[in-house]
């Protein structure tokens, strides 16, 4: 499997590249709200699983979800553990549920941009989800789902309050964004382009 455009492959790409390293951020950050049963939807490559796992004595199980049965098979390959399993699916199957059941955390990092129909996304988290349960997602700012996308690999970027509309049903959430390897809550004078929202069914 070869690193082409957004596809993050640890091994096969320079430790201190600007990409790789604000996507091991996300999930060392999400590693403090990863607990009990846990899926990683879109997983990739696989590496955040090992991420999720390193230090985490709160983790039961982990699986990683993809589309792409190439990164699935990579996955199995250079990421497998006792507790860790994963499966080619699709994030917009609505069944994702009655296959996989429910877990305490969903995590899904630059996911949700990608393809029409982000609220069945939601949903579909949602159904995932035990009650009390945790999401933690992610996406670039952009200039709204109706206006032109300058990168080809997403349908369209949000505002924030398209990005919070889209997360409406769940009970709560809190926002954080991201500039370089920086995860914070957001401050008025600072520049970010990443937003990070961890929700509460």
């Amino acid at each position: 499997m070869e690193y082409t455009g957004e596809r993050v492959i640890p091994k096969k790409m320079d430790p201190q590249n600007g990409l790789l390293l604000e996507h091991i951020a996300r999930y060392e950050f999400a590693r403090q709200f990863a607990k009990g049963r846990v899926l990683d939807i879109a997983c990739g490559s696989g590496y955040g699983l090992e991420l999720l796992r390193t230090g985490n004595d709160g983790l039961e199980e982990i699986v990683g979800i993809d589309i792409s049965e190439e990164s699935i098979e990579y996955a199995k390959e250079h990421y497998s553990y006792s507790n860790t399993s994963y499966y080619v699916d699709d994030a917009l199957n609505r069944n994702l549920h009655r296959v996989y059941g429910q877990f305490d955390t969903v995590i899904s990092f630059e996911t949700i941009e990608h393809f029409e129909g982000d609220k069945i996304f939601v949903d579909n988290i949602y159904n995932l989800l035990k009650p009390g349960g945790k999401f933690i997602v992610s996406t670039p700012f952009g200039r709204g789902k109706g206006e032109p996308c300058t990168c080809p690999f997403h349908v369209y970027q949000y505002r924030e309050e398209e990005f919070l509309e889209v997360l409406s049903p769940f009970k709560s959430l809190e926002m954080y964004n991201q500039s370089s390897e920086a995860i914070e809550i957001p401050k008025a004078d600072k520049k970010y382009y990443i937003m990070i929202a961890v929700c509460v069914k």
